[in-house]
This record gives C-alpha cells, structure tokens and sequence, in this order.
C-alpha cells in the first residue's frame, strides 16, 4: 500500500449518499440483469451456469450476494471479486464471482502470496522463522508499516519478525527483506509450482526486490482455502501465517469494521490499496472461521477506477462497502459449521497485558 496517493479534486466525504440514487439504482439493476442473464444464457445451452449464479436460492448466501451488487454500486469504480462459502453440507459454494479471473495489481493483497513463498522455503528446509538478518538504512521502504518509523537502524530481525511485520501491518521493508531470501525470480518459480498461472510479483533490475504484481480474484481464493486447509504449506506454516492475519491487532477499517474482538478474531483478513492512471483501488481478502475454527467463508474483493486516491481511512466509499459486506458475510456464517473438514485453526482469545 502505497500512501503518496495524489489528491483529486473531489475529496469530500460525502461521495456516499443514504439512499441510492437513481442512477445508482439503475446501475445495480444492470448488474443484477447481467448475473442473472450469464446464468439463464448457461442453463439454455445445457451448461453448468457460472460461479456468479451457482448461488443457494435463500438465505445466507443470497444475502451475501444482494449486498455485494448494492455496495459494489454505492462504492462506484469497476470491481472484480470472489466469495464462496461452505453450505450446510459441508461443500464449498461460490456465492459471487464478478469477473473473478480478471488479472488486476493486488497491491498489499500480494503480501499473501510473497509470505507463501517464504513459507514454502522453510518448509523444503532452505531456511528458517529464526535466521537473523541485518535491518540497515538502504533498505528502508516508507509507505505502510514500523520499520521507517525508527529513524535509526541497525537492527538484526528474524524471518518471523519481518513476516510478522509484513502481514500484520502490511509493511513495506519486509517485503523488501523478503526478496533477500527469496528473490523474485524464486517467488514466482514457487507460485507456478503450486498451481497458479497469474498471481506473480514484478522482478525489477535487482534480483532481491520487486513490485507486488498481479493476481485474480479466483486464484487469491484459492490461496487462501489452501491456506486454511493446510494444503499449501504444511499445516506448522500455514499456522503460523494464519495466526497473524487473525490477530486483532491487524486491519480494521474494511471487514472487521463492525465486529467484536472476538468476532474479529475469527476473520483473517490482508489489505491492500494504491492508485493507478484509472484512479483509487481498494483491495480486501481474507477468510472467515466458524465457531470451532474450521474455514468457512472466504473473499476476495479487487475494486479499482474509484475517486478519493489520497483517502486510506475507513471513510473511502469502497472500505465502506466492506464494513458493510463484512458484517452480513459474518453474520451469513453464524449457524453454519464445517463439520467436513479436518483442518481447524484457533488462536487464543484477547487478553490485555498492563505490563509486568
């Protein structure tokens, strides 16, 4: 995330209004119609219709997929987006596909991806959470994040610590630190081996560091069921990156918005925005845990060509609509255990330290 947005002209906050507009009203018609009409299209030609409209026809689901379409033309801009959620049954559903193969910068959502590749490296044995390396001043990166907040280095850091760093509070030195250990060109090897065609970070002219790159929606939920399912990483890995992103300390501006400490802790969740020459963008993924700690519910929301490009706080209409989506996806999943899966993961509940 990059925080040097440029300033447009209109940054008032009211780009939000409380009733939807007419034209917005039309808009959300159209997107429906579109859904709607894909499906009937598919089911004419006797096709299996797409993910967009392989939805429970009731319900949790449908409520899911009603606000998604009312908040995407609230927030305005071009969005492309993923979510699918675990059915009584215990099957995976997709809930809303909207142009979920569309390969769109990720921005801080491809921390995901870099910290799996880092991973996967401890994993084979070529490294380790407690290796030590050198935090010195020329690799200092502003933006999001502590590292450039100390005005002075000279530090020794684990692995654990900038991965820790890197996820919890997106910062931007430890994707740099990252590189050290698994260059680009490595990341990217690392990501094809497991599957993915378009999710891959930008090599620059030094092998060690490169811009976060690209990936889809559909492939950023793969990453993340396998990451909940402890298939991608051995289930230690996976554990130790799925505490982070559950932790409470972590992004609340977006999903966790409206939720309790303990609710929050049940949703872990990866932020990312910058702008382009189209405008704002505005990412959010993550995954929700039911009660008993089984992956439930995953998303992952890309939206771009949005207004407000120097605004990163809650107000910006497309973290707006996430508060709003967040809190009717969890209260979607509320009844709903996932009975069929044998990966779980808790992290322990909030307790606050007043030192000693």
């Amino acid at each position: 995330m990059d925080m040097s947005g440029r300033i447009v002209g209109d940054n008032g906050e009211g780009y939000m209004t409380k009733n939807v507009t007419r034209r917005a009203a039309i808009g959300m018609g159209a997107a429906a119609a579109a859904l709607a009409a894909t499906g009937q299209a598919a089911a004419a030609e006797g096709r299996t219709p797409p993910a967009a409209t392989q939805v429970r026809t009731g319900g949790c689901a449908e409520a899911i997929r009603r606000t998604y379409l009312e908040q995407k033309v609230k927030a305005g801009g071009v969005w492309h987006a993923h979510i699918a959620m675990v059915d009584g049954a215990g099957a995976l559903e997709t809930v809303v596909a909207d142009d979920a193969d569309r390969v769109t910068h990720g921005y801080s959502v491809q921390k995901l991806a870099v910290a799996v590749a880092v991973m996967d490296k401890i994993d084979r044995g070529q490294l380790r959470l407690d290796q030590r390396l050198d935090l010195n001043a020329d690799i200092i990166l502003g933006g999001t994040g502590i590292y450039f907040l100390q005005t002075v280095w000279g530090d020794e850091v684990t692995v654990a610590n900038f991965l820790t760093a890197m996820l919890l509070v997106s910062d931007n030195t430890a994707v740099r630190m990252c590189g050290r250990v698994v260059p680009a060109l490595e990341i990217n090897d690392i990501l094809a081996a497991k599957g993915f065609t378009h999710t891959r970070v930008e090599p620059v002219a030094n092998p060690n560091r490169f811009y976060l790159g690209v990936t889809t929606p559909r492939e950023t939920h793969d990453l993340l069921w396998r990451l909940a399912n402890k298939t991608i990483l051995t289930p230690r890995s996976a554990n130790f990156l799925l505490g982070i992103l559950r932790w409470i300390n972590g992004y609340h501006d977006g999903i966790r918005r409206t939720m309790s400490s303990a609710e929050r802790s049940r949703v872990a969740t990866k932020y990312g925005a910058d702008f382009d020459d189209l405008g704002a963008a505005r990412h959010e993924a993550g995954i929700m845990f039911d009660a008993a700690g089984a992956p439930t519910l995953t998303y992952a929301l890309f939206a771009d060509s949005l207004g407000h490009l120097d605004n990163y706080g809650s107000t910006h209409p497309a973290v707006q609509a996430h508060a709003v989506l967040g809190r009717t996806m969890f209260d979607a999943i509320s009844a709903t255990t996932n009975r069929t899966t044998r990966s779980r993961h808790h992290v322990a509940p909030f307790r606050p330290v007043d030192g000693g």
